[in-house]
């Protein structure tokens, strides 16, 4: 399987959008900003600046058409007054941008010595490969060298800007800065944790027990899909010998790599993430059932914003998954003022009117995910339009059963910082979703609220996951993740992948529909504590799934 990007030529861009006069040279105040801005570099050491002829790779995200109404039919969807979720053909020719968008874009990026220029399928990013002199003429920006420790980085040292005629069809300029990263959400165990009183690691097989799924039928007619980073070939080879341990028939696997071949050999080696794919591929298929349709991992060339949106991207136009996890996540407010959550959250809601569902965890930093003893959130966990993870400390009986559940915890800044906590609170950039505000379960906030829901993450009762052909215990909201990506897997396929995106459904239901959960009452995250019901530290606990898939059924679907 693989995603294609389709290149495209300067005529025929020029063809598709000769009415257009983009004035590339024009002065600073006939150009327009756009939801991207320079970063906040204040915690690194400014460097030189960039030379002219260092180059760049950027993506250009364009705007939704009529989002409002898409906005609405995902609404709908969610609702169960609209039973069909939208193909992407339907997407591409009601909300997508239009082709005329697409090559307006083109032919400034042109025009201003982009090259290797590709449109991905669904119109919603345009890439491209260049240098700083070309960033400077097509966005009128600024690069400085920074530094941390031992860490070099790049940024945009002022706003990226289009010009007027470009305004109404670019929504943001990534590719731009390194200083902040995406980073992954796993916790390894410590040898000291292995011996604490009631607590043990689990087998990624166990958790279908532990939650109650094994009556469930496996995942084996739904598509999952696993937002990664790098080369995938250590990650097969280990969930093979996952698999074939386990019992478990060999999972159909399949690679996208979203970034051309040339810029894979560049930088997708740069830092080895093999036991955070590990612990979303085994643990997804252990509480899948140990089979599922297929699995599509989608592999970004690395870990910077520019990246990962592309990844989303090629899952939403691909439209293949119909879960989809993402154990990854980075300050929120580095994600609104880069632009990413802007056009992220287009992506996101693409998936939702196509009926697919991003999975993502919250963090392993308790509330204090953007750092500072202020609580501040993850991003993408916070988008209204994905279901966020938080992680628990599991107990099990001597024959693998559930027993008991606290908050996998952290008491301050200082100990979420560096022994880990389930991340979950107040967002400070997204609004509260309408669902999450008529369920009255945020108070007098209007902010959205996470998690939505949680699993186990603790370490210290996490999976004892194969990496690299060794077994090494992990926990982590990465773990979190996953465990419910597969669940949530298992009962689209018993309801024929026709459910809608959940979180509507878990709050109408959740308040009254206690048997559903686990409500875990006690524990800590640093800033919220947990409580009866609903709370900021694991939403609504975990599922028992058993109980909520029959629920989901009985109830025509959720």
């Amino acid at each position: 399987m693989h995603t294609t990007l389709r290149p495209i030529s300067f005529a025929v861009a020029c063809g598709l959008a000769m009415s257009l006069a983009l004035p590339v040279h024009a002065q600073p105040q006939n150009w327009r900003a756009t939801h991207s801005h320079a970063p906040d570099a204040s915690d690194f050491t400014p460097g030189a600046e960039m030379r002219s002829g260092d180059t760049l790779h950027v993506a250009v995200s364009l705007q939704l058409r009529n989002r409002e109404q898409l906005e609405a039919f995902a609404a709908s969807l969610m609702s169960g007054q609209t039973n069909t979720p939208l193909t992407s053909e339907q997407f591409l020719s009601r909300y997508a941008p239009t082709a005329a968008d697409v090559a307006a874009v083109v032919k400034h990026l042109s025009q201003s010595g982009f090259v290797n220029i590709e449109i991905s399928p669904n119109n919603m990013l345009v890439s491209a490969d260049g240098s700083v002199g070309t960033a400077r003429s097509a966005f009128n920006v600024q690069m400085r060298h920074f530094s941390r420790g031992e860490r070099t980085a790049y940024a945009n040292t002022n706003d990226p800007v289009v010009p007027s005629a470009l305004s109404g069809i670019v929504l943001g300029v990534h590719g731009l800065q390194t200083v902040h990263l995406a980073h992954t959400a796993q916790v390894e165990a410590q040898a000291s944790v292995y011996a604490t009183a009631g607590k043990m690691g689990h087998s990624p097989t166990a958790w279908p027990a532990i939650y109650n799924a094994t009556t469930l039928p496996t995942a084996a007619k739904t598509t999952i899909g696993i937002i990664t980073a790098g080369s995938m070939t250590q990650t097969l080879t280990d969930l093979s010998s996952f698999a074939r341990t386990a019992g478990y028939a060999q999972p159909v696997v399949s690679v996208v790599n979203v970034a051309s071949a040339s810029r894979r050999v560049s930088t997708a080696a740069t830092t080895d993430n093999t036991a955070e794919w590990n612990i979303d591929s085994q643990n997804t298929l252990g509480a899948a059932g140990g089979a599922v349709k297929s699995m599509v991992f989608y592999a970004a060339n690395s870990l910077s914003e520019a990246d990962l949106t592309a990844a989303y991207n090629a899952a939403v136009a691909a439209n293949v998954a119909k879960v989809i996890n993402v154990s990854l996540g980075e300050c929120e407010s580095n994600a609104r003022q880069s632009g990413t959550q802007a056009t992220d959250d287009q992506i996101f809601l693409a998936a939702v009117a196509q009926g697919q569902t991003f999975v993502v965890a919250t963090g392993d930093a308790g509330s204090y995910e953007c750092g500072g003893k202020s609580s501040a959130q993850s991003y993408p966990a916070v988008s209204p339009y994905v279901i966020a993870v938080g992680g628990t400390s599991v107990s099990t009986s001597t024959t693998g059963t559930w027993t008991g559940e606290t908050v996998w915890a952290c008491t301050n800044y200082s100990t979420c910082a560096t022994g880990g906590g389930t991340g979950g609170g107040v967002s400070l950039i997204e609004a509260a979703p309408s669902w999450q505000l008529a369920s009255k379960v945020l108070g007098t906030s209007t902010h959205r609220g996470v998690p939505d829901i949680s699993f186990a993450g603790d370490p210290s009762t996490g999976a004892i996951t194969l990496v690299k052909g060794k077994y090494v215990q992990y926990g982590g909201t990465s773990l979190a993740a996953p465990i419910f990506a597969g669940f949530w897997a298992r009962i689209q396929s018993a309801n024929g992948n026709r459910l809608a995106f959940p979180a509507p459904a878990l709050y109408k239901y959740g308040v009254a529909q206690t048997a559903l959960f686990h409500d875990v009452v006690s524990g800590t995250n640093g800033g919220y504590t947990a409580a009866k019901g609903w709370d900021y530290t694991t939403g609504f606990g975990s599922l028992n799934v058993g109980s909520f898939a029959a629920f989901v059924t009985s109830s025509g679907g959720f």
